[in-house]
């Protein structure tokens, strides 16, 4: 049996997590990067893709961040971190790919709805746009260097080790 994924099912709305890291579940890549608190506020701001002169600076900041996080010894904050660099990549990249934002045509069938993926639905032609591609290699750069960070490593061993 594997370790146990992201749970969606914690208020996380009412929950510290700085004060409770023993409810923290890394999961898989970005999960949880818009909920877990007080780290989606602290970071939130600082997270910007639309533009390469944006993203360097948002970049830069959140790696400010990562590196106060890793200096306080604050894993959950080292890993919320590297999910929103993570994420400047991925939105950066979904935009780059496709104007809109939006990979497929038509809207998300009923009962598909929360769920990812075509659904029968054809995908839209890409047309690259090389400002969200410069963004998004800003922040894969960054978000590659947080997640091979041996202190980081260290860390995440250890919580998932200690909390699953």
């Amino acid at each position: 049996m594997g370790r146990p994924g992201f749970d969606y099912g914690l208020d996380y709305a009412h929950l510290d997590l700085r004060a409770r890291p023993d409810l923290y579940r890394v999961g898989r890549g970005e999960q949880g990067v818009l909920l877990v608190e007080p780290y989606k506020s602290e970071l939130l701001p600082l997270w910007r893709f639309r533009t390469p002169e944006l993203a360097a600076c948002s970049v830069l900041a959140l790696l400010e961040r990562f590196e106060s996080y890793r200096a306080a010894g604050d894993f959950v904050g080292m890993d919320m971190t590297r999910k929103f660099l993570q994420m400047g990549y991925t939105r950066a990249r979904r935009y780059a790919n496709h104007r809109s934002g939006r990979k497929y045509d038509g809207p998300v069938p009923e009962e598909h709805r929360g769920r990812s993926g075509a659904h029968g639905r054809p995908e839209l032609v890409r047309q690259e746009d090389p400002q969200k591609a410069e963004s998004a290699r800003l922040f894969r750069e960054a978000w590659k260097k947080v997640d091979a960070d041996p202190q980081y490593q260290a860390a995440r061993t250890a919580h998932q080790a200690r909390y699953g």
